[in-house]
């Protein structure tokens, strides 16, 4: 069975930071997927806040991680997640429902923000690929 994963920031391909670029080419791309919730605009980085009760949603692709790699310890320090401090972690790993252009449901992990957004902007569109300039 694959692991998904959904992505809306600088782990989309085109967006990828430097040190998590090797990491990006071994994503094998299921498609356009979206989850319910906001996308802050927090600089360097946006930040997703899932809230299935928001009548906004975050675009994204859904990515399946290879079979035989195990990526997760290395999107965890990338993505500043700590399993063993939640609490102290930039990001959170979630397990959510995304959803595909064809309509189809996935669960799939998600990195979530975990800290107060303050009064950074608000992603318009939710899509962070069109806010941004390759």
């Amino acid at each position: 069975m694959s692991d998904y994963l959904f992505l809306y920031g600088t782990l989309l391909p085109d967006y990828a930071a430097e040190e998590a670029a090797d990491i990006v080419r071994l994503f094998k791309h299921i498609g356009s997927a979206y989850v319910t919730g906001r996308l802050y605009d927090l600089g360097d980085y946006p930040g997703a806040i899932l809230d299935q009760s928001s009548e906004t949603s975050i675009c994204g692709e859904l990515v399946a991680l290879p079979q035989g790699h195990n990526l997760i310890e290395e999107l965890d320090r990338y993505e500043e997640f700590d399993p063993s401090n939640p609490e102290g972690s930039l990001f959170i790993r979630k397990r959510t429902n995304v959803i595909l252009a064809s309509g189809e449901t996935v669960p799939a992990w998600i990195y979530v923000y975990n800290r107060d957004p303050g009064n950074a902007p608000v992603v318009r569109g939710g899509d962070y690929s069109k806010s941004k300039v390759a």
